[in-house]
């Protein structure tokens, strides 16, 4: 019978719920509302683990706990800000052996570097190992505590690592 009148013609309504096993929607969203009911769900008994942060990764990298390949790795799926111009592309910082483009882990760093009112992109680690200029290096949290550089020859060995894991 599935809580539905199987006259035809007659006006469907719902059946009344069997005692302690389903409320109708209304009484499950006045007892979500309530904070009780249907609504909440409980924590699963063994949580995935997060991955760690780039800002996280970038500490455990320049303290030297945190291997190359594990670095790339966090690099690649991470969130990276980029502060930018009027016309697309990165911004380059040509005051330095090599040009070097400005990267930060956070929002935060960004805004410590360029400030409050900076224009920015966001894309990720991969997208800048893809995209960077050849002959370019980069910097991630220029102004932070942790401060890395990546010159060219870093970022073409980041390329050929990123082609080793893609395509063997």
């Amino acid at each position: 019978m599935y809580g539905y009148e199987q006259n035809p013609g007659a006006q469907q309504q719902y059946a009344p719920p069997p005692q302690g096993q389903y409320a109708p929607p209304q009484a499950g969203m006045q007892a979500g509302m309530q904070g009780g009911g249907y609504a909440q769900q409980q924590p699963p008994l063994y949580p995935e683990p997060s991955p760690p942060s780039l800002a996280d990764a970038v500490r455990a990298f320049t303290t030297g706990t945190l291997a190359a390949e594990d670095f790339q790795q966090i690099f690649a799926t991470s969130k990276v800000y980029c502060p930018r111009g009027d016309n697309p592309g990165f911004l380059a910082l040509h005051n330095t052996q090599q040009p070097v483009i400005p990267m930060f882990t956070s929002l935060k760093e960004l805004r410590r570097y360029a400030g409050k009112e900076s224009k920015y992109f966001v894309i990720t680690g991969a997208e800048v190992i893809d995209l960077l200029p050849t002959g370019y290096g980069f910097v991630l949290d220029m102004e932070g505590d942790h401060r890395m550089v990546f010159d060219a020859k870093a970022v073409e060995q980041m390329v050929d690592f990123a082609m080793r894991r893609m395509y063997g």
